[in-house]
């Protein structure tokens, strides 16, 4: 597989899972009759759409990052970078910034969940390709709600880097909603992030 290499991936996996009360990327789940953990999941799409990724992580995660190799294999997991956040505990946007620094050559950034394990490849790869195709913001969108991933092109690099707290880039997304560009799909899997037990029902 050859990587469109303006575009770098980068998956974030470094939150604290306080709300679900336990490490939830390392909760087993079944999909598809695969078990696996949750993260495992999450990071099968984009190693379908790319040859290389970018995955954030905690200092102490060094169980998950075992645990996914363990599940995705030998020969998938070559293809990840585990990116250890020192400051991962001031919020989401010190994980994406910390991403896209360490991917700051690139012509465009996509950004993922590890905690969304049914986001479809072709989201992913339809918003990589609306950014080489010279899209500033894209997001994939089903029944006219956007979901995830998110891609940013690469003159929002600085205003990545900037970001403060626990809402990401949401605010670039809505300064910027009349640039964002939706690729449409069918598949709700673009919005099931898994932040509660309750929420894996919905799988």
């Amino acid at each position: 597989m050859s990587d469109p290499v303006e575009i770098a991936a980068i998956v974030l996996a470094a939150g604290a899972s306080r709300r679900f009360g336990s490490d939830k990327l390392l909760h087993p789940v079944t999909l598809h009759g695969v078990t696996m953990p949750l993260a495992a999941h999450s990071l099968l799409s984009w190693l379908e759409t790319f040859g290389k990724i970018t995955v954030v992580v905690r200092q102490d995660s060094q169980a998950l990052c075992n645990a996914a190799v363990d599940a995705l294999g030998t020969g998938r997991s070559e293809a990840i970078r585990w990116l250890v956040c020192a400051d991962a505990a001031q919020g989401m946007a010190s994980s994406l910034a910390c991403g896209v620094r360490a991917n700051r050559d690139a012509g465009g950034w996509l950004i993922g969940l590890a905690d969304m394990p049914a986001v479809p490849a072709g989201a992913i790869a339809g918003v990589r390709n609306a950014l080489l195709a010279g899209a500033n913001l894209v997001v994939p969108s089903c029944d006219g709600r956007r979901g995830h991933p998110v891609g940013f092109a690469s003159h929002y690099l600085e205003e990545l880097l900037a970001l403060e707290g626990d809402k990401g880039a949401r605010l670039l997304l809505e300064r910027d909603i009349a640039n964002v560009v939706h690729i449409k799909t069918g598949d709700d899997g673009i919005f099931a992030d898994i932040d509660i037990p309750s929420d894996l029902q919905h799988l």
